[in-house]
């Protein structure tokens, strides 16, 4: 690996990194524990396991876009990574520093198509990467499934679990 690829990948780590770090700062409370939990709920390890190698493998990916040659989906994969990247950190400030499973499920609505969009873009300039964020796709079906599960089973509480 060149200095160039390493310095774009130590950056691209330190961005994921930072919004790793957004997100971990609005962790499960005494709010989160009083909510009804879905069948098939992970235990609580799994998740800093999970994020913690699919954030590697974003960076990664989108490294890899960064450092192929300029072209205008190289430029809108970019963007879309942003993008996905800026609501994927809102996700935990809505639902665990707001209390907000209902806007919290609306934002990972968004955060599921705008990484479908990077994931076909960043196929279009290398394979590799969009093959790096498809286990970051299955996922979030499994948050999905999590989200609506807690807001569907908590949406009579008023406690803003499932509050419009």
């Amino acid at each position: 690996m060149n200095t160039d690829a390493a310095l774009t990948l130590l950056c691209s780590l330190l961005l994921t990194a930072a919004v790793a770090a957004s997100g971990a700062r609005f962790a499960p409370d005494a709010w989160y524990a009083m909510q009804r939990k879905p069948a098939g709920l992970p235990p609580r390890w799994v998740f800093p396991a999970v994020w913690t190698t699919l954030y590697v493998l974003m960076a990664i990916a989108a490294a890899r876009v960064y450092l192929a040659p300029d072209s205008p989906a190289r430029t809108a994969g970019l963007w879309l990574y942003a993008l996905q990247l800026l609501t994927n950190a809102a996700w935990s400030w809505l639902f665990f520093g707001r209390h907000r499973a209902d806007y919290a499920l609306l934002d990972l609505l968004a955060l599921l198509a705008l990484l479908s969009a990077t994931l076909i873009v960043f196929a279009a300039v290398d394979r590799l990467s969009a093959a790096l964020l498809a286990p970051y796709w299955l996922w979030l079906w499994v948050a999905l499934y999590l989200n609506a599960s807690i807001w569907w089973l908590n949406r009579n509480r008023h406690d803003h679990a499932g509050a419009p």
